[in-house]
């Protein structure tokens, strides 16, 4: 339910003040938008998110079919704007996942270029495009 999940968090950035990524995700677990029985207090939207942060920054591309298939093995480094070294080893998932998540934002690209927020028709039906893009911070 990855599809459905993403959409909230981009219905959230579109439509609220946020960008942070976490912050998108804590509203979207709020709503709770699927429904998902939260008796537990599972995390199933950030459970989902971070997975696919994770396998963004780790060779997922928009261009290609998603194997699966990482390009990092054993260990990721991470240079931070100020010049500080991060090592996070595959034993160190989970920090990872979290630092994906506490560190990225949503963003637009040009919308000149990628044509993005224009109505246009298609089969008689009116249609936009939303522009969807993941930066770290």
């Amino acid at each position: 339910m990855l599809p459905q999940i993403l959409s909230n968090v981009v219905l959230n950035f579109y439509s609220s003040s946020h960008s942070n990524t976490e912050e998108l995700v804590k509203l979207t677990e709020e709503e709770n938008p699927l429904k998902f029985d939260t008796t537990d207090k599972h995390l199933f939207y950030s459970y989902k998110i971070k997975r696919f942060l994770t396998d963004i920054a780790l060779g997922m591309m928009p261009s290609k079919v998603w194997t699966g298939k990482y390009d990092a093995t054993g260990g990721y480094l991470i240079v931070k704007a100020d010049g500080e070294i991060l090592c996070y080893h595959i034993y160190n998932k989970n920090e990872f996942e979290n630092y994906l998540l506490a560190n990225t934002k949503l963003d637009t690209a040009s919308s000149s270029r990628h044509r993005f927020g224009e109505i246009y028709e298609e089969n008689n039906e009116l249609f936009f495009k939303l522009n969807l893009q993941i930066r770290f911070k």
